[in-house]
């Protein structure tokens, strides 16, 4: 049984959010058993992809991530951030957790399991970049995936768009001189230039894109010419996941087949920080007396990761067989079973929630 099993009227469910997102923990978990054996059978039919380099940016791996970021992008409404006011305290906690926070302890975590507590098993010349690959997925919080998390939480939707949309702002400002800081810290040597030009292609350009988009089609429909422009888009963003999931286990294939002791070490501080997260978010809105509909996003965003930019990031900087991508590789692997327990255990907590919010104090 999967978890998706345990949420009523399934079939309600995958009205809303549509069959791939329905069922994204099989399309998964499918994506990467293919990658895996394609990538073992016929490795060749994959080293294509490597040949499309600009700047160090991978140009197939970028347009598989233009296609499922932009059209979230054009979807958040980024009016209504002067109307945020009546969720300032989810907001201040969403901020708070996700950017002063949670970047900072991924890097320390994954420092310490990756080359102190893990050092007998892992090579030090291997250990700086898989806490390079980390770092990048702690800095990269998640801005498309946490509005289908939220809507399994049954999440306010407007403040899910707010946090989505100051989360990018953010992004575009704070991403390339976190990463830098971090992984000066970390004292992994990084090229300027492509960091920038990453940042530049997977934040700034989708996002500037997006809301030029947007205003043109308010402006010829509103609303509703928005939604007609995303709509057809949707599986296409599902079918990109896969795609990419798929394309980059194939590229893995080798490293991760014979090195799955290696990969579940990786894995153990991206597990620790994703609870971590989800636990000090949880309960710092239930202490606020926040509702659910506001704890739950909030929560999951401090939790989840934007690992299409970490990984287009990561192969950008250190290379298609770098342990750094292998890192965001394993990214993948964590993040959606973990993200699905969490959501189940915010829909099981709901009410405990909502008791403290309306509770009189």
């Amino acid at each position: 049984m999967t978890l998706f099993s345990r949420f009523r009227r399934p079939r309600r469910l995958a009205a809303e959010l549509g069959f791939f997102n329905t069922y994204l923990s099989l399309w998964i978990v499918a994506a990467i058993l293919a990658g895996l054996a394609l990538g073992s059978l016929v490795p060749a039919a994959f080293a294509w992809i490597r040949v499309f380099d600009l700047g160090g940016v991978n140009l197939a791996i970028a347009a598989l991530v233009w296609l499922m970021i932009f059209p979230t992008m054009v979807k958040v409404d980024y009016s209504q951030l002067a109307e945020g006011s009546g969720w300032s305290k989810g907001l201040v906690v969403s901020a708070a957790t996700t950017w002063l926070i949670a970047p900072f302890t991924m890097a320390v975590l994954a420092t310490y399991f990756l080359t102190v507590a893990f050092a007998a098993w892992i090579p030090p010349a291997d250990a700086g970049g898989y806490v390079a690959g980390l770092i990048l997925l702690g800095a990269a919080p998640c801005t498309g995936m946490v509005l289908v998390w939220s809507r399994l939480t049954r999440g306010d939707a407007t403040f899910t768009v707010i946090q989505v949309a100051i989360n990018d702002v953010i992004l575009v400002l704070a991403f390339a001189p976190l990463v830098a800081i971090l992984l000066g810290v970390a004292n992994v040597e990084i090229p300027a230039r492509t960091l920038l030009v990453s940042t530049i292609v997977f934040v700034v350009l989708p996002l500037v894109a997006g809301a030029a988009v947007r205003r043109r089609l308010l402006t010829r429909g509103g609303d509703d010419a928005v939604r007609r422009f995303t709509t057809p888009f949707e599986p296409l963003t599902s079918g990109g996941l896969i795609v990419l999931v798929m394309i980059l286990f194939a590229l893995q294939a080798e490293q991760v087949l014979m090195r799955p002791f290696t990969v579940l070490l990786i894995a153990v501080p991206l597990i620790i920080q994703a609870y971590a997260m989800f636990a000090l978010a949880y309960l710092w809105a239930w202490a606020w007396r926040l509702r659910a509909s506001i704890a739950a996003p909030t929560a999951l965003i401090a939790t989840s990761s934007f690992f299409e930019l970490a990984i287009a990031v990561a192969i950008g900087l250190f290379g298609f067989d770098s342990p750094a991508a292998l890192a965001t590789v394993v990214g993948v692997l964590v993040e959606v079973p973990v993200m699905l327990s969490l959501v189940a255990i915010a829909n099981r907590s709901r009410s405990w929630i909502d008791a403290r919010a309306t509770a009189i104090a």
